[in-house]
């Protein structure tokens, strides 16, 4: 078993390895200082629902972003099912993307170990954002 932050740790260091939806998941439980203050929050929150989502991948000249609903660079229509192959590309860089932006919801991918998130908006169905952690920086929880 880990924590939330010392599976962050574990991912900085390349010991463990998960996906960049993991890591944003991670990074939600870190609002959390224990195991029943977690419960207590789900328990509360469950009634409230939850929505689809599907991220949405915008590659720039160094590296990847998954745009995720209520970033002000999300689609109208995304590509739920695949079928229409929407791919998304900018010769930017992420940083020039990050300078340009105001309305973030999204993961920024610079290279298979290091993913940082990046969230500014309100979240729905009284969710937690998830705290806006880089994986090459450090983040302290009792979780």
């Amino acid at each position: 078993w880990s924590s939330p932050p010392e599976a962050i740790e574990r991912f900085k260091s390349q010991e463990i390895w998960f996906a960049p939806p993991q890591f944003y998941e991670l990074c939600r439980l870190c609002n959390f200082s224990s195991l029943r203050e977690l419960h207590e929050f789900s328990s509360d929150r469950a009634p409230e629902g939850c929505e689809r989502w599907m991220p949405v991948m915008l590659t720039a000249s160094d590296g990847y972003m998954q745009i995720l609903p209520g970033d002000e660079l999300y689609p109208e229509d995304p590509d739920y099912t695949g079928e229409k192959k929407i791919i998304m590309s900018t010769d930017k860089k992420i940083e020039d993307l990050m300078k340009e932006g105001s309305v973030f919801h999204r993961i920024v991918i610079k290279n298979i170990n290091d993913l940082a998130v990046y969230v500014n908006i309100q979240a729905k169905y009284k969710h937690k954002n998830p705290v806006m952690i880089n994986s090459h920086s450090y983040y302290n929880s009792r979780l």
